[in-house]
């Protein structure tokens, strides 16, 4: 789990509320019913209208990514390139077919596939290129939904603010209920900026920062299976796939 989302989510909002608390403001100061349904209504129907339902579908399902991202151990991933290597180069391609159903992850099954049905390396570059960058994109384009909704909801939130004003306005002929009613107003302003800044945004960019740290490994994992198809030596690829390691890793 990326504790680290947990803790910004937490941290964020505490000092939101905490700042209220030490000013002398109480929470259910903040707390209103339709500057909630005007900010997260609109947000969410200018988002609904933006995108296909297909992209919006897949942002649910990968906002999990958030707690728990897609981790690849490179080193691990590069010690399993290596043995399939010594595995091809002992008993010819075809030996890679029994590991071929074992593999879990569905794109280095499809690597390993290509490599087993005697395929040429440019071949399969092709293939695993096109596999990797359908997948990014499709990634990145749900990514954007929260980005959207992250652009949606300040001005959601100003709209709301204007309404709640010219409610307002519309009682002034009541002094006493000027500043309750200004302070009501400007509530819906709050939940636009603070749900934009304190996780649309953030999620966008956190899913983003993943989806790459995904396509990085799955370039990795390409790059070793047209080795293994190009018949270098093992240990050239293990050295090779090194340069994938960032600083953090070696």
């Amino acid at each position: 789990m990326d504790i680290l989302s947990l803790l910004g989510i937490i941290i964020g909002f505490a000092a939101i509320l905490g700042g209220n608390f030490l000013e002398g403001g109480h929470i259910g100061a903040l707390i209103n019913g339709p500057a909630i349904v005007i900010v997260l209504g609109g947000t969410l129907g200018a988002t609904l209208l933006q995108f296909p339902p297909v992209t919006f579908s897949h942002a649910l399902k990968i906002l999990v990514w958030i707690f728990k991202p897609k981790r690849f151990l490179l080193k691990s991933q590069i010690k399993k390139i290596s043995q399939w290597s010594s595995l091809a180069r002992k008993e010819g391609l075809l030996g890679l077919e029994s590991i071929v159903p074992k593999e879990a992850d569905l794109f280095a099954r499809k690597g390993l596939q290509l490599l087993v049905d005697g395929n040429e390396p440019e071949v399969i570059r092709d293939c695993l290129e096109v596999e990797l960058n359908t997948k990014e994109y499709l990634d990145l384009q749900a990514a954007k939904v929260f980005d959207a909704m992250g652009g949606y909801a300040p001005t959601m939130g100003i709209i709301g603010a204007v309404m709640g004003l010219i409610h307002v306005m519309q009682n002034l002929s009541d002094p006493s209920m000027l500043g309750a009613g200004i302070a009501t107003a400007f509530v819906a302003t709050i939940y636009g900026i603070g749900l934009a800044n304190l996780l649309f945004l953030p999620i966008a960019s956190k899913l983003k920062s993943n989806i790459h740290t995904v396509s990085h490994a799955r370039e990795m994992l390409s790059e070793g299976i047209i080795a293994i198809a190009e018949g270098e030596n093992p240990r050239n690829i293990e050295l090779k796939l090194t340069g994938f390691l960032d600083d953090y890793s070696k």
